[in-house]
């Protein structure tokens, strides 16, 4: 499935809990119909979008892990 959402001059995100070592992170940048992941160690490669809820529920199922 592709997107034609624009991701130019959005704000990322990550978990305070991601350090400045690197590792695995994702990324994240809000916007208004959709949340968008990403790879922190690859910040120009393919980027996920998912609804909102979606995004909750994944992070609900992170933090309980």
């Amino acid at each position: 499935m592709e997107s034609n959402v624009t991701l130019t001059g959005i704000q990322w995100r990550k978990s305070s809990y991601s350090g400045d070592q690197g590792g695995n992170c994702v990324e994240f940048a809000e916007l208004p119909a959709t949340v968008a992941v990403r790879d922190s160690k690859t910040p120009a490669g393919p980027t996920l979008t998912l609804a909102p809820a979606t995004f909750s529920a994944f992070v609900g199922w992170a933090a309980a892990e």
